[in-house]
């Protein structure tokens, strides 16, 4: 099975042209992702066919669960798709779990995809959607307390597809034990289906510094979606404008959201590593 590494912002990702492949794809994920005994990627993506767009997205998290949304991920399978030339134009539909997202291939001087910018769909904020079990005074949840291990948090709860929880820090973010931390609110009772957790500072008022713990992946280098949840987080609480450019430990995504009802669009870089054969 021929593959194409892959990776945005340091997301990297295995990506598969599955067209005709019927496989048990949650058991090939983890052993793929497996950063020793594997490829190592923060995820599998998977190119189907759709009859809804021009192709289908899906894609795997190393733990073997399916993601419902992916920025970093749905970048690089723009990438894929364009470069070898699975789609005719650079501007085109993507079928995901979360909805059909409008894509734009950004191409450099050799006429590769350098970069993308992708809609990654209308935020949602009631606690049905994200799904979470609180008793919040109205939407959106932007002050919601959690007792997680030996400290309380102030999160904000945002789904773009996917469901996410950022808490905004007035501290350097580098010290935070997000390898002790982020598992606990990823598994909190308060999310049904778990969820994605991110530590943002906020720098002024069109940038943020982040990290991410990824709900079924742990902490990466970056994250599309959770970039678009912090983006849309902090316009909510009045602390960013419109542009806000999330300043992550593998690179910077810029993130336009011009409000409630809007789709939020998300642009950054898209690499294609290498290519390899899975033998089996």
């Amino acid at each position: 099975m021929d593959f194409v590494k892959c990776q945005g912002a340091g997301n990297d990702f295995v990506v598969i042209d599955a067209r005709a492949l019927n496989l048990t794809w949650s058991d090939i994920a983890k052993r793929m992702c497996d950063r020793h005994f594997g490829v190592g990627a923060d995820g599998v993506i998977l190119v189907a066919d759709s009859d809804r767009a021009a192709l289908r997205m899906r894609m795997f998290n190393p733990d073997g669960s399916e993601s419902e949304a992916c920025g970093n991920g749905l970048r690089c399978f723009v990438k894929y798709a364009v470069d070898h030339r699975l789609v005719e134009s650079d501007r085109f539909d993507v079928e995901t779990v979360a909805g059909i997202r409008q894509v734009t291939a950004i191409m450099d001087d050799g006429n590769q995809v350098a970069a993308a910018e992708v809609g990654m769909g209308v935020p949602r904020f009631e606690p049905d959607q994200i799904p979470a079990h609180v008793a919040g005074e109205g939407t959106p949840l932007v002050n919601v307390e959690l007792a997680i291990l030996d400290r309380r948090l102030s999160v904000s709860l945002v789904s773009l597809g996917n469901p996410h929880a950022v808490a905004f820090l007035d501290e350097d973010i580098d010290p935070f034990p997000l390898g002790q931390i982020g598992p606990a609110v990823e598994h909190h009772d308060v999310f049904p289906n778990r969820i994605n957790f991110e530590i943002a500072r906020i720098s002024g008022r069109h940038d943020v510094e982040a990290r991410v713990w990824e709900r079924g992946a742990g902490e990466t280098l970056a994250c599309g979606s959770g970039a678009c949840a912090i983006a849309v987080a902090a316009q909510l609480l009045g602390r960013c404008d419109l542009g806000v450019n999330v300043h992550l430990p593998g690179g910077v995504l810029t993130i336009t959201w011009r409000g409630p009802g809007h789709d939020v669009l998300l642009k950054g870089p898209a690499q294609e590593v290498y290519a390899g054969h899975w033998p089996d």
